[in-house]
């Protein structure tokens, strides 16, 4: 048990700004196995980003809440998600061949595909966040952001890395399916309580995982034809679009359309 919750503090150390207790230490075999705690990571963000929701929109409007919470998570991860959103959208749009996309994809400037990508990304995301009412908002960020991750985590259980580095590369060793089991655990557990306490529906609940499912085979396919495998930068990309597409599907299920 020592070992696991060393494993979640070296995942929680990668992926956010978050200090962890000195007794940890580090050993760089430990990344190895840190990636099956990559969703617990997503309990702790999503937590944080629904406290500041729920607090904000007792005196704030809906969309106001929405920004901040967005905006406390992109500080606690430091933006590690969204760069390497922006990084895959400049890769795929600009590089004609996976060399040239790679070498796009390493390039820390942002250039028009990245920079529309990610407007595009958090203006949908800012969007459905303050169209939600604000009790389904907090299910939806609780959901959505462990099983984001997982959906990023399944790369690396399926595929194989397309560097022979990267910043990514130490996560590289592709995941036991009991590892993805694990992971898989620690989504399926708060994504009963948010059921259990009525902030999300089976209907919800289903859209959410069918659109993160969705999105994340669709770029899978895309970085296989392209790539021939994934990067750091593709499990952000994941990740950012699976989050996005959980929001959009748990509002979809409440019949709100413009049309309706």
């Amino acid at each position: 048990m020592i070992h696991q919750l060393r494993l979640f503090f070296i995942a929680l150390q990668f992926f956010t700004r978050i200090p962890i207790p000195r007794w940890v230490g580090f050993e760089p075999a430990w990344l190895n196995h840190a990636s099956r705690y990559f969703p617990l990571v997503g309990v702790v963000v999503g937590a944080i980003g629904a406290a500041i929701y729920f607090i904000a929109a007792h005196w704030l409007p809906a969309p106001v809440a929405a920004v901040l919470s967005t905006a406390a998570t992109i500080y606690l991860t430091g933006a590690f998600h969204e760069d390497g959103f922006a990084d895959t959208c400049d890769g795929l749009g600009g590089g004609m061949t996976k060399e040239r996309a790679l070498e796009i994809m390493k390039d820390s400037r942002v250039g028009a595909y990245g920079a529309i990508g990610i407007v595009c990304m958090l203006g949908a995301k800012l969007a459905a966040l303050a169209t939600l009412p604000p009790l389904t908002a907090v299910g939806a960020l609780l959901l959505a952001h462990p099983l984001s991750r997982l959906a990023a985590t399944s790369l690396i259980w399926q595929m194989e890395y397309a560097r022979a580095e990267g910043k990514a590369k130490p996560l590289a060793v592709r995941m036991s399916s009991a590892e993805f089991g694990i992971a898989t655990l620690t989504v399926l557990v708060p994504t009963l309580v948010l059921f259990a306490v009525g902030l999300l529906d089976l209907a919800a609940i289903g859209a959410a995982v069918f659109a993160a499912l969705l999105a994340t085979r669709w770029l899978a396919h895309k970085f296989t034809r392209r790539l021939q495998g994934y990067t750091g930068d593709c499990l952000g990309a994941v990740q950012q679009l699976a989050e996005v597409a959980i929001y959009i599907a748990v509002l979809a299920t409440l019949g709100r359309g413009a049309l309706a």
